[in-house]
């Protein structure tokens, strides 16, 4: 995370969707977040529920908005996974719905006491959870993350400026046209949530460093990183997605190839599918068969180095090249390595942090590859698809943080909020103190 900030307010511009240009929109975002940011459970709740309904109620203008995106798209020449994740229909709804019905469902995440401490008797000092305040938030072509991280938003008391794909342009007004009248008309602020839509609306958002209090890119690594030079504002990087399955010499060759099949195939598109398929020598005759059949009857493309092609020779020659691509597609590549540490040093080199998985029956192994690779999410005898807000039970997730500064992995209503230290006492003062009059019990109290 970039942690600069601070200067000069933003120029203002015109040219965005919103009738008013993006300084202004910020400064409304920043105004609407010290509301939430005083608002009750009961409040945001209420207004979660009408973005539910308001959302069903507009099905139709959205889907239709949807289509006209996707036709556009696909006479673009826009590649099949991609059309897929740029697809909003009625199963796509009911699960963002479903999120916002689970978030919910969870623990107001203000107002939690997360330390408290009697510095002196009748001093009390308390560690308590707030929001961030303005969140700007830049995705992919994806309609179903606007209602994600909004409701994120909402629901942790944090106003939002959101610019998504333009593939999704249309899609995306529709959805922010029903969240907005919903939120508004059940008590929430006007102006806590901002759809921009342009490149230069963007730029814009970037200075403007006095309202918006963090910056969540969603993209490749060299996207996040012209994020984080190009503004003052901190950046939490939610970057690119190249996941790795190591199948270790323990591995079972039906789990293997079981795990590897939905890792790989059941959402191609998405960061968290596996891009990269490593495999132990010693196991690599047993477990390369099965699970390169199993790929390649759901129509995967595999890409193997030498040793891993003396196995299955069907495969095509990999580059190293491909050690370093996030495909989004159904293609993986396939390595055999001579050890557990050459499988870990292979994912700390060419994986993005983010997600990666071992297969095996070897306990000792596992947890040896849990602790040394330097990823977010590590999962072992599992599918690296689990690594997603919802499935974790956060309700939904704004992004995937792969940094290593907190919050790390999925970020949820957690991740959306900050701290704040209060002090109650009764005329305190610091001088008997510093005198020897007083003195500091600094005793731990119980958070309830």
């Amino acid at each position: 995370m970039n942690h600069r900030r601070g200067g000069a307010p933003c120029a203002p511009r015109g040219g965005s969707f919103s009738p008013m240009n993006v300084p202004e929109l910020a400064a409304a975002a920043k105004a609407a977040s010290r509301t939430l940011a005083a608002s009750s459970r009961e409040t945001r709740d209420r207004a979660l529920a009408a973005m539910e309904d308001g959302l069903r109620a507009a099905a139709a203008e959205i889907f239709a908005a949807n289509e006209a995106d996707v036709a556009q798209a696909r006479a673009d020449g826009l590649a099949a996974p991609l059309l897929a994740r740029l697809g909003f229909g009625e199963k796509k709804l009911e699960g963002v719905l479903e999120g916002i019905r689970s978030l919910r469902a969870l623990p107001d995440p203000l107002g939690a006491v997360s330390l408290r401490t009697e510095l002196a008797p009748g001093l009390v000092l308390e560690r308590v959870s707030c929001p961030i305040g303005v969140v700007g938030v830049v995705f992919e072509s994806r309609p179903d993350a606007l209602v994600q991280i909004s409701s994120l938003c909402l629901a942790s008391g944090n106003a939002c400026l959101l610019k998504g794909g333009r593939e999704a342009a249309r899609t995306n007004r529709a959805l922010f046209e029903a969240i907005r009248a919903a939120t508004e008309a059940a008590g929430a602020p006007a102006g806590w949530i901002a759809l921009l839509e342009s490149r230069e609306d963007v730029a814009a958002m970037l200075a403007c460093d006095r309202d918006i209090d963090l910056l969540i890119p969603r993209g490749s690594n060299a996207f996040v990183r012209h994020i984080q030079e190009s503004t003052r504002i901190p950046v939490m990087g939610h970057s690119s997605g190249l996941c790795h399955l190591y199948l270790d010499a323990s591995a079972d060759p039906a789990m293997a190839a079981k795990i590897a099949v939905d890792a790989k195939t059941q959402a191609p598109s998405t960061c968290n599918t596996v891009e990269t398929l490593l495999v132990h020598r010693d196991a690599a005759a047993a477990l390369l068969p099965p699970v390169c059949a199993a790929l390649a009857a759901k129509g995967v493309a595999l890409r193997g180095d030498a040793e891993s092609r003396a196995v299955v020779p069907s495969m095509d020659p990999a580059t190293d090249a491909d050690w370093d691509e996030e495909y989004l597609d159904l293609v993986l590549s396939v390595r055999v390595v001579g050890s557990l540490e050459e499988a870990v040093a292979h994912v700390n080199a060419h994986g993005s942090h983010h997600t990666d998985a071992i297969v095996a029956e070897d306990r000792a192994a596992a947890e040896r590859f849990i602790a040394a690779v330097d990823s977010a999410d590590v999962f072992w005898n599992c599918s690296t698809r689990f690594a997603d807000g919802f499935r974790f039970g956060l309700g939904a997730e704004v992004g995937i943080s792969t940094g290593k500064l907190p919050p790390r992995g999925p970020v949820g209503l957690d991740g959306l909020c900050t701290c704040k230290w209060v002090l109650r006492g009764s005329g305190d003062t610091v001088g008997p103190f510093a005198d020897g009059d007083r003195r500091f019990t600094h005793k731990q109290l119980p958070l309830s």
